[in-house]
C-alpha cells in the first residue's frame, strides 16, 4: 500500500512510512547483491520495478503499534520487512513461469527475458536470501518465515490442483488464498511485531489482523478480475476464467448456473468469456462473495479493536477503508 493510496483519509498518516520503505527499499537491493554481476541483475529485476511494498508496510506499521509518535522504524522492522518482501517477490518469479507471463509491474518477466531455468533459480536465490535475513533476526523470525514459504507452495498447489475444476468447493478456494495470500499478510505483521518485542497479545492481535486483511485482499482481488476492465486492472480481464481458475464469485455462481457450466465446460472463446463473466456478475454468486469480502474486512478491523488509536493502528485501518473502496467499485 503506497502513501497514494491513504492520501485523504480522516485518520493520521503514519508519517514515517514512505522513508522507512525507502529504507526497506535500499535493504532490498543490497541484500540480493551477489559476486557476479549477472546474478546481482536477475535478483534486482523486479525490485527496481517498483511496487506497493504492502507486506513491509504491514511489517513497519505492526513493529509501531505500541509508538504514539509514529515512528521511525527500527532496523530490525526493515530488515523483516525486506525479508518478507523477497519471499514475495521470489514467488512472482516462479508464477510467471507457471503462467508463461511475458511481463510484471510493465517490464518483461525474468522468465521472457533471461528463460524459465534462470527464472526458477533466481526465485529460489531470492528466497534464500530472504531466509539469511530472517536467520538473522532470531529463530522465532527464521521459523516463521519458513513455515510461511512452505504455506505459499501448499496454497499454489492446491489451487493448481483444482484448475479447470467445475466442482470447486469454496473450502477449497479458502485453502488456496489462505496459503498464497493470508499467510504471508499475517507473517509480516508478526515479524514486525516480534523484532519490536511487542506483548503477546498484540503480536497475536496483529496476525489476526493480517490473515483476515490478507482474505479479503485476495477476494476482493478475483472479483475485480470478472468484473473490471483491462484498463482498470492494468492486465487482460477475466484472465482467472481463462486458466481455469474458478474463485469465489464463479464458484458460488456454477451453484445456481447450468449455462455458466456449460460455457466453462468448453474452450473459452472471447465471445463465451464476456458471456460467462455477465452471467456471474448478475448471479448472486458475486453479491455472496463481496458479502463474504466485507466479512473478513470486518474480521480485520475487529482485530485491531483491542489496541491504542497511535499512529500505525490508524494506518493498518486505512488498509480495510482501502480495501473497501475497492469492493464498492463492484456493487
Amino acid at each position: 500500500m503506497n502513501s497514494a493510496e491513504i492520501t485523504g483519509s480522516d485518520v493520521p498518516l503514519l508519517e514515517c512510512l514512505p522513508a522507512d520503505l525507502e529504507r526497506v527499499d535500499a535493504e532490498l537491493h543490497s541484500s540480493v547483491e551477489a559476486t557476479d554481476a549477472f546474478v546481482t541483475d536477475l535478483a534486482q529485476h523486479l525490485i527496481s520495478a517498483g511496487g506497493k511494498r504492502v507486506r513491509p508496510g504491514f511489517a513497519i506499521a505492526a513493529s509501531l503499534v505500541c509508538d504514539n509518535a509514529g515512528g521511525p522504524a527500527r532496523f530490525e522492522a526493515i530488515r523483516g520487512g525486506a525479508s518478507v518482501e523477497l519471499v514475495h517477490l521470489g514467488s512472482l518469479y516462479h508464477d510467471d513461469v507457471m503462467d508463461g507471463a511475458t511481463t510484471r509491474r510493465s517490464v518483461p518477466s525474468v522468465n521472457a527475458q533471461w528463460g524459465n531455468l534462470r527464472a526458477i533459480l533466481a526465485g529460489d536465490y531470492l528466497l534464500g536470501r530472504a531466509s539469511e535475513i530472517a536467520a538473522s533476526l532470531g529463530s522465532e523470525v527464521a521459523a516463521l518465515l519458513a513455515r510461511t514459504i512452505t504455506q505459499l507452495c501448499e496454497g499454489q498447489i492446491v489451487e493448481l490442483e483444482a484448475a479447470n475444476d467445475l466442482g470447486r468447493s469454496p473450502e477449497r478456494y479458502f485453502a488456496a488464498i489462505e496459503g498464497k495470500t493470508a499467510a504471508l499478510l499475517a507473517t509480516s505483521c508478526r515479524i514486525g511485531a516480534v523484532v519490536a518485542e511487542l506483548p503477546s497479545d498484540v503480536v497475536d492481535s496483529l496476525e489476526s489482523f493480517g490473515h483476515a486483511y490478507g482474505m479479503a485482499f485476495q477476494i476482493v482481488d478475483d472479483i475485480l478480475d470478472l468484473v473490471s476492465t483491462e484498463t482498470q486492472l492494468g492486465k487482460p480481464a477475466g484472465n482467472d476464467l481463462l486458466e481455469g481458475n474458478y474463485t469465489l464469485p464463479v464458484i458460488r455462481a456454477l451453484a445456481s448456473s447450468d449455462e455458466l457450466r456449460g460455457l466453462l465446460s468448453a474452450e473459452l472463446t472471447p465471445t463465451a468469456l464476456e458471456q460467462a463473466r455477465e452471467i456471474v456478475a448478475s448471479s448472486g454468486g458475486l453479491a455472496q462473495a463481496q458479502a463474504e469480502a466485507r466479512s473478513w474486512t470486518a474480521k480485520a478491523d475487529d482485530a485491531l479493536a483491542s489496541l491504542d488509536a497511535t499512529p500505525a493502528v490508524n494506518f493498518l485501518r486505512t488498509g480495510t477503508t482501502h480495501l473497501l473502496a475497492r469492493l464498492n467499485q463492484t456493487a
